[in-house]
């Protein structure tokens, strides 16, 4: 165990009869210490902070299994676990209530500079009334953009759908017919997502073709009364550029969950910005999405065992 994950799945293991390995701290393990504490140990329950790079995995080779307590895996060179034949799970979907409800709160926050005033509360600045001052936007009736509408983008959808009637229009590698028959939503291009958006909300995965897509260009093409919200990974963004596309005005606002690097700096131009609103990566936490990630996260290593199958398998062409 890398983390101090919640009992919930420890439990499951140790009625399944595992004998684990726990650790006392949150703090990321350097290299040379992730690998002496996966030696002589089958199984490696890990999250996204951990580096389970290709020198990790070479070192590692003895490995029977990868649990990944996520739904992302860009921490995981998932092309060197296949070649080296070790399965990486995830623990997907149970999450994705938490998450879209993170996407949906720092859209409000963003659009009511809900962060920025609070700061000046903070800071003795309350000020007394003045009509023309602090104002933020509305979001009834406007167009909520989606770029990658799977579990999580389809359930900031249905909110924004049902709370302010807003239009859904998305841009993913698939389509998803079940939020176009249920919600309206319509797939459009990425340049016709960029251009029609109001809210522009990031639901994808990272990759080599969604990092720092969202760029100089891209904002550029963005209205400039449009919020871009980002709860999937702080490196879909460049977050220069974002800084360059907010001082411009070349768009209105941003809400982030993610950030590129994480942690940010303490003086990160973003945080003194008053239509930003940025969260720590905390997406998933919530008792609820943590608890059912750490069951799910166990529940992939028993499966493993005693059926030989992964039910949530990142890489099923490692069993090829």
């Amino acid at each position: 165990m890398t983390r101090k994950f919640p009992e919930v799945g420890l439990k499951l293991l140790e009625l399944a009869g595992f004998d684990l390995t726990l650790r006392s701290s949150d703090r990321p393990m350097a290299f040379t210490e992730l690998v002496e504490r996966s030696t002589g140990h089958q199984v490696i329950l890990c999250t996204v902070g951990d580096g389970i790079n290709r020198a990790f995995l070479e070192h590692c080779r003895h490995l029977e299994l990868i649990s990944q307590f996520a739904v992302g895996f860009d921490n995981i060179d998932v092309d060197t676990a296949t070649r080296l034949g070790i399965p990486v799970a995830n623990t997907p979907d149970v999450m994705s209530e938490a998450t879209a409800d993170i996407a949906f709160g720092l859209m409000i926050a963003t659009a009511r500079k809900m962060f920025f005033l609070h700061k000046t509360i903070l800071k003795g600045e309350w000020g007394y009334f003045e009509p023309k001052a602090n104002l933020g936007m509305e979001l009834t009736g406007k167009t909520l953009g989606i770029f990658g509408l799977g579990r999580i983008g389809e359930k900031m959808a249905q909110r924004c759908k049902n709370a302010y009637g807003m239009s859904v229009i998305y841009h993913s590698r698939n389509r998803n017919r079940t939020a176009e028959k249920q919600l309206g939503a319509v797939w459009v291009s990425f340049d016709e997502l960029l251009a029609q958006s109001d809210v522009l909300s990031v639901h994808s995965v990272l990759s080599d073709d969604t990092r720092h897509l969202f760029d100089r260009t891209a904002f550029e093409r963005m209205k400039s009364t449009a919020i871009f919200i980002n709860t999937a990974r702080g490196a879909i963004h460049q977050e220069l550029d974002l800084i360059e596309a907010l001082v411009a005005k070349e768009i209105w606002g941003a809400g982030l969950d993610v950030t590129d690097p994480e942690p940010m700096a303490a003086d990160n131009p973003l945080l003194s910005m008053d239509t930003v609103c940025v969260l720590p990566h905390v997406g998933s936490a919530t008792m609820e999405a943590r608890d059912a990630m750490s069951r799910l996260a166990a529940e992939n290593i028993i499966e493993f065992y005693t059926k030989g199958s992964v039910t949530h398998l990142v890489n099923p062409g490692v069993f090829n």
